[in-house]
């Protein structure tokens, strides 16, 4: 079973976009949120959030259980997944 997967994202990041393409293309399900889309309360939270797993605040950040992943890596994605 997969774990729980987030991913922390903007809306004009190309590797977030490659990053949620390839968790399509893997058939698992993730709770994206976009930050660049929420606004006051709601967008301070997720950054509290964020900075919580990736104190740079860089874009994606990808948590997948307990494992967290900075960027499209797709490798260590697919190892968090536990795809070969």
């Amino acid at each position: 079973m997969t774990p729980p997967i987030r991913v922390f994202a903007l809306s004009t990041c190309i590797h977030c976009k490659k990053a949620k393409e390839f968790l399509d293309k893997c058939g698992v399900a993730y709770e994206p949120t976009h930050v660049d889309w929420l606004t006051g309360q709601e967008r301070t939270d997720a950054m509290t959030e964020v900075k919580k797993y990736n104190p740079a605040q860089s874009f994606p950040t990808i948590v997948i259980g307990d494992k967290i992943i900075v960027g499209f890596r797709q490798d260590e994605i697919k190892s968090a997944l536990g795809l070969k």
